[in-house]
């Protein structure tokens, strides 16, 4: 009914999705045939599409199927409801305000609300991000409601913070896009505000030192990383609060048309040792803004990187190995690596100072690899956009001259982990995709055949979230990031 309503009052919700998945695409939408398809009207196969979605999205134990014959009948009993009405549906003329924004639009908070909007409050994120911001509250309530020191302002801090971390950081499954991408489409390319939204930043939230203000900006350095940041005073009232340099906040920023707002919760934290050194540790704080390193930088160390464990492992960027193995597998390819460097002693003491010099003190003792998942066997990937990856219980999914530990009978259960598993790289599938394919029972299978065609977008859909790879590498040393 809301599609319906959305087609009617041109609310441009359903329109944008179709939009662009032509646009990655060259179809009107998976699975279905739309040779006769009539834009910006109600179709049959939209209708399918929606009732596969949200099946899929309100539930996650089991996989239905596009082509179920089930779902299809039911598709056919709505549209026909659909269909009827069309000609007499009025138009909700109100609607559409609560999915446009005036063009000379500045204020970075009006603009989120609009993304908030989108992914919190349409019917086709429903089932989606805001089945996932319902869950994440409640689950916030249930911890606290027990901790009678908190009060109410604390609680709604932590679900200011969490609805903030779910508007900037999600991926919607469908198209696995964030909200800025889904709000840019709607408002069209006409917009002055399109590209604004496009260029949003990814959002930063850790632990930064005070180190200042004037009458613009407060100058904040990321404990983790040392970059310097400068949040703009017109976002962040608080800053009458910050008194004495290398104060330790708390805070969330976002940077919207080439400035850093405040954006989720602040709070000032009494001086610790322990969290400057262990923030100075942490490779997930330090990935926190490793967006804004050097992209070139980075891809460089990961193609050496990558060459390195080919050139290991006889060519191939794969290795399949008892678990057992693994963690002394991956020890001796780090020194094999690091020999390849061909740095010399005076070299590797220098790069070990300045690290140390900066609080980075490395995890030279602890595993490389947490082997909480029993498996008797796994397997060591080089992902050539992230780095190394390591998988458990799927073998089975490569049928590979190097992989002595595959099995048939596992084969197809294998590759459905791999598919739908969202910690599983979309460049582990498409690489079983590539070179076995031909030769997996799973594809010879009529459905796995039909899957195929739109695996990236059932790729998106599972692998919402880490569906576009980013490195897991990061560097030492401060960068100023002065927009």
């Amino acid at each position: 009914v809301s599609y319906f309503e959305d087609i009617i009052s041109e609310t441009n919700i359903w329109t944008s999705f179709v939009e662009m998945h032509k646009e990655l695409y060259g179809r009107t939408l998976p699975f279905y045939d739309d040779e006769e398809y009539f834009d910006a009207e109600i179709n049959d196969i939209d209708v399918n599409f929606l009732t596969w979605y949200f099946l899929n999205t309100a539930q996650e134990d089991k996989f239905v199927l596009p082509y179920n014959p089930y779902l299809l009948k039911i598709a056919l009993d709505v549209f026909e409801i659909l269909e009827e009405e069309y000609e007499f549906a009025p138009e909700n003329k109100v609607l559409k305000k609560y999915y446009q924004i005036d063009k000379k639009e500045t204020d970075y908070y009006i603009a989120r609300s609009l993304m908030d909007n989108v992914l919190f409050k349409t019917y086709l994120f429903f089932t989606d991000t805001f089945f996932d911001l319902k869950e994440s509250e409640i689950e916030i309530i249930d911890t606290v409601k027990n901790k009678k020191e908190l009060d109410i302002f604390h609680i709604n801090s932590l679900l200011n913070e969490n609805r903030d971390r779910i508007l900037h950081n999600s991926y919607t499954r469908l198209l696995s896009l964030k909200g800025n991408e889904w709000v840019a489409k709607i408002i069209g390319k006409d917009h002055p505000l399109h590209n604004d939204y496009l260029n949003i930043s990814k959002r930063i939230s850790g632990f930064f030192f005070y180190k200042g203000q004037d009458d613009q900006n407060i100058f904040l350095e990321h404990i983790a990383s040392g970059m310097n940041f400068n949040l703009t005073k017109k976002s962040f009232d608080s800053y009458i609060h910050l008194k004495h340099k290398d104060t330790i906040v708390y805070i969330g920023m976002v940077n919207w048309r080439e400035e850093w707002w405040f954006s989720g919760t602040f709070y000032i934290k009494e001086f610790d040792a322990d969290l400057i050194l262990d923030e100075k540790n942490s490779m997930e704080s330090r990935m926190a803004v490793s967006f804004l390193e050097d992209s070139q930088k980075i891809n460089k160390v990961l193609e050496l990187q990558y060459n390195a464990f080919k050139e290991l492992n006889n060519g191939y960027p794969i290795a399949f190995m008892p678990t057992n193995k693994i963690d002394d597998y991956l020890k001796k390819y780090t020194e094999f690596f690091n020999n390849s460097l061909n740095l010399s002693k005076k070299e590797k003491e220098k790069a070990l100072k300045k690290a140390r010099k900066e609080g980075f003190f490395g995890t030279e003792d602890k595993p490389l690899i947490d082997v909480s998942e029993r498996s008797e066997t796994g397997l060591v990937f080089f992902n050539p956009k992230s780095g190394i990856e390591v998988v458990m219980n799927a073998n089975s999914a490569f049928l590979l001259s190097n992989n002595n530990f595959y099995k048939e009978e596992n084969s197809t259960n294998h590759f459905m982990r791999l598919l739908f598993d969202e910690s599983i790289s979309t460049e582990l599938v498409n690489f079983c995709i590539d070179n076995c394919k031909d030769r997996l029972p799973f594809f010879n299978d009529m459905i796995g055949g039909l899957l195929l065609e739109d695996m990236d977008f059932l790729l998106r859909f599972f692998k919402r979230n880490n569906y576009h790879t980013s490195p897991s590498i990061s560097f030492t040393g401060k960068a100023v990031i002065d927009c």
